[in-house]
Parts: structure tokens; C-alpha cells; sequence
């Protein structure tokens, strides 16, 4: 009897076990439906960038062309003269569409390869270079940014004007870490507006000057203040073009190798560059401004095809849709992409997580925060977004903007080229608002 009774007894154990182990994996679908619809379109499918059906990743196609058609009003309402937007899904390009012109003076339209200037979107990109090199053991986050650049040893920060007008300064406590370079809290300027004293003097000695060594760029830097003591306030800056500088001296190479070398290249990235060849500039969209009648093409822009002598890792890059998608969807991978790695998933995991403490927090918009040069999302809710807590994001100053949502597991990649950020940021609002609306499993 009891010889019977074991084999029939650790039969139905095992049998128990299976079921609550299945209950358990659909209790966890349950409550993470995106890593159940990820979990299942992975085991059909590869995350090979392929066109797909939006239903076969959980989304719909009816709901989806409400994506395209408000792409396309606003270039028929001349809003912006032409776009194109990218939406991956589970490793899958689920809607791709370009509309409108290059140039509003011509009748040249806007192609799925063609080439914008993604200014700011060059951040993430610098950002993914040193996070190799502090993969390497080149650097640690709370090191002091002086003991690689003896320049900014003994840095003086503004404080306001003495009485004939000259500016107030007193010493840095401390110095800046690698932390606070790579999230905006070091207490640099940059040159967005000339109304701050400190950007003021970064734009009149042209310290940002892509025709000179970015050695010339820190020479300049360590003689204008700090617009405030390290680690106190978030501040948007010129700390991702003091990265390239550094990632110059960690690697040995000049920054445009390596950024070449080790991301574009492995990535496949074939049109991301510091400059546009003269035999890709037909594909190059041109910034605009204005709108309706008067919107018309702004000439202020450097000339695309020069080489740069101090490529700038804050917001010198020109690149396609279909590029920073493959950049997206490595980082969707966890650092890697079609075999490729370029980083371990838990220095994704590091560079998507806010960094930036409470007080600094507050100078910046309600629910979000500051990862390795990425903006994150930490509270939806409080952001008013749709998207969910945990992706991060960040866009360019003439409107090119890309999110990348690891919970729902998509990435989406908007290009347009306008110099009103008054026109451009609700655009991005929009974008985001009609894809989650697509989303059905």
C-alpha cells in the first residue's frame, strides 16, 4: 500500500507544482500584460527591424492610421513642410511613413531615408559611448570630473553682479562628479538663451564652436563661472559636449572614431554622422520656420558637409528614422542588437533610472527625471503622458523627438525639421497620444 502510494503521491505533487507554477507565470501575465505579448511574439518572431502587421504585435491598423493622417494634416495645414515617423513594436517596424517636402522651395519630397540634423537626440548616443568606456573601468559615476580634466579643478560659480556690473563669484564647494555631468546637475551653462549671464558668456567667447579641438572648448570652460554649486540644480547644458571630450581621453581616439567605430558601424547606422558627404546631401531635410504662407527655410545653419574639428556631442549628429530605431532597438535589447552588444542590460537598466536628487528635481517637469543623458519618465501620471513609468526619451531644438516605452516594448521616432519648439513639442504630445491608442494587447 504505502509502496503504491508514493509514485501516485509525488505524481500528483508534481502535477501541483506544474499548476501553481502555471498560475504564478499567468498571475505575472496578468499583471505585466506587455512582457506576456513580448514573451509570446519573441518566441515566432525575430527583432529584426522587419515590416509586420500591427496586429500580429498587438496593435491595430485601423487605430494606427490615425498616426499617418495627423502626420499628414499638418503638412497640408503648413505647419511644418515634411515628416517622418517610425513606430517598432516587439522588435518589429509596425508603421513607417514619410510626407511632405525637403524644401519648401522645392518639390523634392521627404523620403523614409532621408537625413534630418537631430541636435539633441545626439545625447543619448554620446551617453551610450561612455557608458562603454565605464564599462571598460575607465571612470566611476561619483568620481570628480577634475581628475580627468585638471581644468575644472578650481571652477568659480556666478552668484549674481557686483554694483559696477562685473559678476559676483565665490569658489565651487566641491568639484562636479561623472554623476552630475551625465545628468544635468553639474552646474554648467550652455548657449540657449543669451538672457542667463552665464550661457551669455558661453555664446560671446564662442566656446562651443565646432570648428575648433574640444580641447579649445574646456580651455574656454574653465574660465566662465558655474551657474550654480554642483549638484544643486538640474540645468540643461553643455555637459554632454564636455563627454566627448572625454571620451576622446578615455578611448584614445578622436570622439567621431569612436562614435563611428563602436556605435554606428556595429549598429549598422550607415547615414548617422558629424556632417552629411556631398553625395547624401540630396537627401538632407532643411530647417524651416514660420508657418502657412509664411513658412519658408531657415538659412542660418552651418554648412552640413563640413568635417568638424570639435564634433559636438550634445547636438552635432545628423541621422535617419530608420538609424535611431536600430539605436532604439538596441537599447530595447538591453544593450545589443543582432548579436551586436554594446552594453550589459543592467547599464541600460542604469542609464534609463533617475539620478538626479529631490531638490534638483524640482526645477524639472512634474513626474519625470534624469538618467545617463536621458530624460525618464517616473510618474505618468504626474507627467500627463501616456506612456508608461520607466521610458525615457528626449528630443531635438529643431523637432526631431523619439521615446522608448520598455514596458509596453516599443520605440517610436519622429523626424521634422522646424525651428519653433512652440510647434514642434505639441506635435511630439500628439504623436504619443495616438500611438497608445493603437496599442489593443
Amino acid at each position: 500500500m504505502t509502496r503504491q502510494f508514493r509514485p501516485v503521491a509525488l505524481g500528483m505533487l508534481t502535477l501541483f507544482a506544474a499548476a501553481s507554477l502555471t498560475v504564478t507565470s499567468l498571475l505575472a501575465q496578468a499583471r505585466h500584460p506587455a512582457i506576456s505579448a513580448a514573451a509570446k511574439v519573441a518566441e515566432t518572431h525575430a527583432r529584426d527591424l522587419a515590416p509586420a502587421s500591427a496586429e500580429s504585435v498587438g496593435m491595430s491598423t485601423e487605430r494606427l492610421r490615425r498616426v499617418d493622417a495627423a502626420m499628414k494634416h499638418l503638412v497640408d495645414d503648413k505647419q511644418v513642410a515634411g515628416l517622418v515617423t517610425l513606430l517598432e513594436r516587439h522588435g518589429k517596424v509596425v508603421d513607417f511613413n514619410a510626407v511632405g517636402e525637403l524644401d519648401v522651395r522645392k518639390s523634392d519630397p521627404v523620403q523614409k531615408d532621408s537625413i534630418f540634423r537631430i541636435y539633441s537626440m545626439s545625447k543619448p548616443i554620446t551617453g551610450v559611448a561612455m557608458m562603454m568606456l565605464y564599462e571598460e573601468g575607465k571612470w566611476q559615476l561619483n568620481d570628480p570630473v577634475s581628475r580627468y580634466i585638471p581644468e575644472f579643478a578650481r571652477l568659480k560659480v556666478y552668484t549674481g553682479k557686483n554694483e559696477d556690473g562685473t559678476p559676483k563669484l565665490e569658489d565651487a564647494r566641491r568639484s562636479m562628479t561623472m554623476r552630475e555631468l551625465m545628468t544635468h546637475t553639474a552646474g554648467l551653462g550652455y548657449v540657449l538663451s543669451s538672457n542667463n549671464p552665464v550661457d551669455k558668456m558661453i555664446i560671446d567667447q564662442n566656446v562651443l564652436n565646432a570648428g575648433a579641438p574640444l580641447q579649445t572648448m574646456i580651455d574656454g570652460l574653465s574660465k566662465i563661472p558655474l551657474l550654480a554649486q554642483p549638484g544643486t540644480r538640474w540645468s540643461y547644458s553643455i555637459a554632454v559636449d564636455v563627454q566627448g571630450y572625454l571620451i576622446e581621453k578615455f578611448s584614445g581616439q578622436p570622439f567621431a572614431e569612436f562614435a563611428r567605430t563602436r556605435i554606428f558601424e556595429p549598429l549598422g547606422m550607415k547615414d548617422t554622422g558629424f556632417y552629411v558627404p556631398k553625395e547624401k546631401l540630396a537627401r538632407l531635410a532643411l530647417v524651416h520656420t514660420g508657418a502657412g504662407s509664411n513658412l519658408t527655410v531657415d538659412l542660418n545653419r552651418p554648412d552640413p558637409t563640413v568635417v568638424p574639428l570639435g564634433p559636438s556631442g550634445g547636438g552635432g549628429l545628423f541621422s535617419t528614422a530608420m538609424d535611431y530605431a536600430r539605436f532604439c532597438e538596441m537599447l530595447l535589447q538591453g544593450g545589443q542588437l543582432n548579436g551586436v552588444r554594446l552594453l550589459a542590460p543592467r547599464t541600460v537598466e542604469m542609464m534609463r533610472t533617475n539620478h538626479v536628487n529631490p531638490d534638483p528635481l524640482k526645477t524639472m517637469p512634474p513626474g519625470t527625471g534624469w538618467g545617463m543623458d536621458f530624460q525618464v519618465v517616473t510618474d505618468s501620471a504626474a507627467a500627463g503622458d501616456p506612456v508608461s513609468n520607466g521610458t525615457f526619451t528626449w528630443f531635438g531644438i529643431a523637432g526631431t523627438w523619439f521615446w522608448i516605452d520598455p514596458v509596453r516594448d516599443l520605440a517610436f521616432v519622429g523626424m521634422v525639421q522646424h525651428q519653433n519648439l512652440g510647434t514642434t513639442r505639441p506635435i511630439h504630445a500628439l504623436s504619443r497620444s495616438l500611438v497608445y491608442q493603437a496599442i489593443v494587447d
